[in-house]
């Protein structure tokens, strides 16, 4: 018996310097490496780019899959007191009690619900010039180029920091006037 706990003990510590590494790996990541070990990480793409942002979520992440998480008492609570939570509290709830629950009517839609439907061509001029993103299903095109926000795009075009919703879809583009479209 003295054996087998000594043998659980050493494959605790070994596990606690497995995620230490993969912890300090996440610092010397790129932001596309940390969105992309975000995808592998939750399952799901992230749309942030703020690297500090990712370190954080991926850690936390990392920790609770080897650490546990939260216990079902919680995850139950949380599903009391906020019906509304984010999809994943929902799953880890059916997870550990192995009920079978339907998805929640108000998932998180996969882009952005304010974005016009894929094809649609925004035109938006700007000191006499007229310039046109296409709207992707996961991204926009501008002169050729894919880009994953409009505010990139707004940023190329002005040379200074715009919000691209603002931009090109918001009364800075005529109140909508300037969108262009079969919408």
């Amino acid at each position: 018996m003295g054996n087998h706990n000594a043998l659980a003990q050493r494959e605790d510590r070994a596990a606690i310097a497995n995620v230490q590494r993969e912890l300090v790996a996440l610092d010397a990541m790129t932001v596309g490496e940390l969105a992309e070990k975000y995808r592998e990480v939750f399952g799901i793409p992230t749309r942030s780019r703020n690297k500090e942002y990712l370190r954080k979520h991926l850690a936390w992440r990392m920790q609770e899959r080897a650490e546990g998480g939260l216990s079902p008492r919680a995850l139950e609570r949380i599903e009391q007191l906020a019906p509304q939570a984010p999809v994943r509290w929902r799953e880890r709830i059916a997870k550990q009690d192995g009920a079978e629950r339907p998805a929640p009517a108000a998932a998180k839609p996969d882009r952005d619900p304010r974005l016009p439907p894929p094809g649609t061509v925004l035109t938006r001029a700007h000191d006499g010039i007229e310039h046109q993103v296409t709207v992707l299903t996961d991204g926009f095109e501008y002169q050729g180029k894919r880009h994953r926000s409009l505010s990139q795009i707004a940023r190329l075009i002005t040379g200074t920091s715009w919000n691209g919703f603002t931009f090109f879809l918001g009364r800075a583009a005529g109140a909508r006037g300037d969108a262009e479209a079969g919408v």
